[in-house]
């Protein structure tokens, strides 16, 4: 029986990017550049800054140009060995054009460069074939729902097509968007991961049906985060690790799980701005707590 191509890919990438692979998570080099500071919607467990003294998810020590970013990679390489590149944030990736600027400047600077973004995905059915196109080989779309009721709780409004949309209809814009998106990058042969943030006591029993959903709509891979408490979430218990480990068990009887995240927003290399990030490739390095 051939060979199927997705499978395929899924494998490379498995033994090359440390998001896929636990067993490099810590050993191969790879750098998350910021360049990508204005966000199309609002989690309510989301506080976004600049600033040198945070290291969470959402806060950046610099904003970089997409002509930074290719000088950065360059300086990078010339210090230490890595595999991949990627635009996290600190917004969202495709609401910025200094995404595609950069992935279109890399694509011809560095080809050999396993190259990644994270997406909320409200654009990815409008960018799918432009993400392809510039040579992307994974996105991590960040799915907290796919239930209306639970959805709505979780984001208070998306910014999509110059109108501002809020409550029950932000979440269906979004939900929407997101699975047809999934569903669109996997078409093209682009690998889709998906994070799921566990909220204790919102999504912790139907992240399985996130599950199932993006399994079946082309996603090769999930991960499950633990809520960070912050902002209009700021009381809602962070979640324990039985809650996690729970939810990763049940998650992993329908679609690969990946354990070892931990919210770097980094790299093993360091973070660009930040002031004495280690540069080691030998240990999970500190930027990664």
């Amino acid at each position: 029986m051939p060979a199927n191509p997705r499978q395929t890919r899924f494998a490379h990438i498995t033994k090359a990017h440390p998001c896929f692979n636990e067993k490099i998570h810590d050993k191969v080099g790879r750098i998350h550049l910021p360049i990508a500071p204005r966000c199309n919607i609002h989690c309510k467990f989301c506080t976004r800054d600049i600033n040198e003294c945070e290291m969470r998810p959402g806060v950046a020590a610099r904003v970089m140009t997409a002509d930074d970013a290719v000088e950065h990679v360059k300086k990078v390489r010339s210090e230490m060995p890595i595999s991949v590149i990627g635009v996290a944030g600190p917004g969202d990736a495709l609401a910025n054009e200094e995404t595609f600027e950069f992935f279109k400047k890399a694509s011809k600077e560095f080809p050999d460069l396993l190259k990644c973004m994270s997406t909320n995905g409200l654009l990815l059915p409008d960018k799918a074939d432009e993400i392809a196109e510039m040579g992307v080989n994974t996105v991590t779309v960040t799915v907290n729902a796919v239930d209306p009721e639970i959805g709505e709780k979780i984001y208070s409004f998306v910014i999509y097509g110059g109108k501002v949309y809020r409550g029950r209809e932000a979440f269906e814009v979004l939900s929407r968007n997101q699975l047809e998106g999934i569903e669109k990058l996997a078409e093209r042969g682009v690998i889709v991961k998906v994070n799921s943030v566990l909220i204790p006591g919102l999504n912790d029993e139907h992240i399985v049906d996130i599950a199932r959903e993006v399994k079946r709509r082309g996603a090769s891979l999930m991960n499950i985060i633990p809520l960070i408490p912050m902002g209009e979430m700021k009381d809602y218990p962070r979640p324990t690790c039985e809650q996690i480990e729970r939810v990763r068990g049940e998650v992993e009887k329908i679609i690969p799980v990946f354990r070892a995240c931990t919210q770097c927003r980094a790299d093993a290399y360091g973070i660009p701005g930040k002031k004495g990030a280690d540069k080691h490739l030998d240990m999970t390095p500190a930027s990664h707590y």
